[in-house]
């Protein structure tokens, strides 16, 4: 099992493919497996990294809390550093986009493009940040995630098409998530309110020079396609698609759309 030590702690990764490097962030809830539609695409032309994140997938639990998203960049720039990647493509779904775009601001001579997908790097609302915490909040106290709340989650991650299409895969997410431990699902949800109670990063997006690729699902009810649009707005180099029928984790609802983008996008930032 291929893994990487960063402060002691083991954060688990898998790669496939040759080429130039991309680097994928998965969504919260999820790990590197989200990604398998899109790997299995990019991967016959480029060298794809999938780490999970921090309390995802098999990775290590974080060894303190709170854990912020400046945190986590620094700790995937110390996983790109220990593989002595000098230039990457990220693509950043959801919490994989908010701390991609710490690392592409803080690095900006190792990020050659940035892909942004169902995320959002401004603050939340006040009214979506007291939900999301509650939610945290009762499963750190609780220790588990229950069978209801992943039921109200589902509809929200998957389009009625992936539901019925990718049984197997949905059946994955929700029996991984059903199988945290106490202490897992804690550290998962800590993590989860650290992102909750990010800090904005809108009006430092200008200042990102690399070319950059926005999608988001049409119909994404926790990263609605405004919020993308108002994050193109801030950037000087960005590309907006929206990508029809799909929700939160666009890159399952729709992966024949979603990556005919990327091909074109990475065919023209690499050539570059």
């Amino acid at each position: 099992m291929p893994t990487i030590s960063i402060n002691k702690k083991q954060m688990y990764y898998y790669e496939r493919g040759q080429g130039f490097p991309l680097v994928f962030g998965h969504s919260f809830l999820w790990d590197g497996t989200m990604w398998e539609p899109t790997i299995e695409a990019l991967s016959a032309n480029y060298r794809c990294i999938v780490p999970d994140l921090w309390a995802h997938g098999r990775s290590d639990l974080p060894d303190y809390s709170p854990y912020p998203i400046e945190k986590i960049a620094e700790d995937m720039m110390s996983f790109l550093q220990a593989l002595k990647l000098q230039r990457f493509v990220i693509i950043g779904l959801s919490a994989g986009g908010m701390w991609g775009t710490h690392v592409a601001l803080n690095h900006p001579e190792n990020v050659a493009g940035l892909v942004l997908m169902d995320t959002y790097v401004g603050s939340e609302s006040k009214e979506s940040r007291t939900q999301y915490s509650q939610i945290m909040a009762a499963v750190e106290q609780a220790g588990l995630i229950s069978p209801l709340l992943i039921e109200q989650l589902m509809p929200l991650f998957f389009s009625p098409l992936a539901l019925e299409t990718k049984p197997e895969f949905v059946k994955t997410w929700k029996q991984n998530l059903l199988s945290l431990n106490a202490e897992q699902a804690s550290a998962m949800f800590a993590v989860g309110n650290e992102i909750v109670n990010r800090n904005s990063l809108l009006n430092r997006l200008n200042s990102i020079t690399c070319p950059c690729l926005i999608m988001v699902g049409e119909n994404d009810h926790f990263r609605p396609p405004h919020e993308s649009a108002e994050m193109a707005n801030h950037l000087k180099n960005a590309k907006l698609e929206i990508i029809p029928h799909a929700r939160h984790i666009s890159n399952v609802d729709q992966p024949e759309v979603v990556n005919g983008i990327l091909k074109q996008f990475l065919g023209e930032v690499i050539k570059s």
